[in-house]
């Protein structure tokens, strides 16, 4: 038949798309029916993952890579043929397909585009894996990189990360969540190489849903929280039966920015309902020490505030510059 002719362009295209971050050969009920009932199926790509999946199911698949005119063709008399599609789709295809039906020249066969493989939410985070795994293998620099090595690039990326929330910035903060997600599979994949105790993302992972299961007994067991207060009790609860610490300041990371520590401390000793004084003495340091504690006390996140009243302070110097904000 020609594709030329408006009388021989009947039947279906289906245009079946998988995601490579299934495993081959699961694909939708609607994409199994769909491929026993085609009169033929076409691939373009031999070395499709699902074609040995296909062929052991008992379907027939013509390795092929039929024009949009060809596949008009193959459809007259309404016969159905379903196209496995390369990749995530075929664009060669469907532009020809468009530029057919956009001639008025035929009678379009019905086109549906089929997903038979779906991916789930945070699936590519396996790209992301898989990425790490050959930059660290072929990329001169990353090979070479260490725990302690990247450890600056951690506190540079969180610090990015702040500024962007508090900028209000949506691009930026989407690329500085990158980033910092970055760090994480980044020392996840070195941990992979160490001779003694390896590690590797999945381990990361894996602890920390272990961990928010544990911790939130009001969502995965039998306990309520109908407040925040009662959440933030239960996680301090069961954070510190994991923990068993002799004090309520172990845990507490002192290489932390001065007034972002302060209020760390003066939050564990409110929680723990003690009694402790401030320490005596002089100077801008315990003068500072006093405020940070007035403001966790209070709700106020010392270390934000401080922030914003320098960042108001920034726009005052540029502004005395002629610079502006």
């Amino acid at each position: 038949m020609n594709a030329t002719s408006p009388e021989t362009a009947t039947g279906r295209i289906v245009l079946l798309t998988t995601s490579h971050r299934v495993a081959p050969g699961l694909l939708s009920w609607p994409a199994w029916q769909a491929l026993h009932a085609a009169d033929r199926v076409l691939c373009a790509d031999g070395a499709h993952p699902q074609l040995p999946y296909l062929r052991e199911a008992g379907i027939a698949v013509d390795e092929a890579s039929p024009t949009a005119e060809d596949l008009v063709d193959a459809c007259a008399g309404g016969h159905t043929v379903v196209v496995v599609a390369a990749g995530e789709g075929e664009p060669t295809l469907t532009d020809g397909l468009a530029r057919l039906a956009g001639s008025g020249r035929f009678s379009m066969p019905e086109l549906e585009l089929l997903p038979a493989s779906y991916d789930l939410p945070g699936a590519r985070l396996l790209d992301l894996v898989q990425v790490m795994d050959r930059i660290r293998a072929e990329c001169p620099w990353s090979s070479q990189q260490t725990h302690k090595g990247l450890a600056k690039y951690g506190i540079e990326e969180a610090y990015e990360l702040v500024e962007a929330i508090e900028e209000g910035d949506r691009d930026e903060l989407r690329e500085e969540l990158g980033d910092v997600l970055l760090q994480v599979v980044f020392h996840a994949r070195i941990a992979q190489e160490d001779p003694d105790t390896p590690f590797s993302i999945d381990d990361v992972a894996g602890g920390i849903v272990t961990k928010l299961i544990h911790r939130h007994p009001h969502v995965f067991g039998d306990e309520t929280a109908t407040t925040p207060e009662e959440v933030k009790e239960h996680w301090m609860r069961t954070k510190a039966i994991e923990k068993r610490r002799a004090s309520v300041t172990d845990g507490v990371p002192l290489g932390q920015p001065g007034l972002a520590l302060t209020a760390k401390l003066a939050s564990r000793v409110r929680t723990a309902a003690l009694d402790v004084p401030l320490p005596a003495g002089e100077g801008i340091g315990y003068e500072l020490l006093a405020l940070a504690v007035r403001a966790e006390a209070s709700g106020v996140d010392p270390e934000a505030a401080l922030r914003v009243a320098a960042r108001a302070y920034r726009d005052a110097v540029r502004a005395a510059e002629g610079l502006g904000a």
